[in-house]
């Protein structure tokens, strides 16, 4: 059976996906503040590759307490965080992934990853210990760490 990551199109079909949801929250009058302060040139391409190894790909050499730490200590978010899976169910459409069951396995995944690990230290970006592993997602979820 192919991993997530391979029936999304690999690289190049997760590079799409980044693309459109970073296109569709950047014109999100309230998911956009959290780019306010700028963000890095190549956001599009690590997104793509950090989602590719969480999804089954090769390794991203992306440290998982840097992206937790980069989404901490904003205080509770849940309409941002909302907004940003709406956008995110809209970009697969955009980015053409609307097979079943990979559109759900895709949406299950960032809502899950958006409002757990990413949301889980909103107090303070201190909080978040070093040493994270990338959560892993599979066609059942949740991978546990091996």
């Amino acid at each position: 059976m192919q991993s997530v990551y391979e029936s999304a199109g690999g690289h190049d079909g997760l590079m799409r996906l980044a693309g459109a949801w970073h296109h569709r929250v950047l014109a999100d009058e309230v998911v956009s503040h959290a780019f306010s302060h700028g963000y890095r040139d190549d956001h599009t391409e690590r997104l793509a590759v950090y989602w590719g190894e969480a999804l089954g790909g090769p390794a991203s050499g992306i440290a998982e307490s840097d992206v937790v730490r980069m989404h901490s200590g904003n205080g509770p978010h849940d309409d941002m965080d909302q907004r940003a899976i709406a956008c995110f169910d809209q970009a697969l459409t955009d980015a053409g992934l609307t097979e079943e069951p990979l559109r759900t396995t895709l949406h299950d995944y960032f809502a899950w990853a958006t409002t757990t690990t990413m949301n889980r230290y909103h107090h303070s970006a201190d909080d978040v210990p070093a040493g994270l592993p990338i959560p892993r997602w599979s066609w059942d979820g949740l991978t546990p760490p091996s």
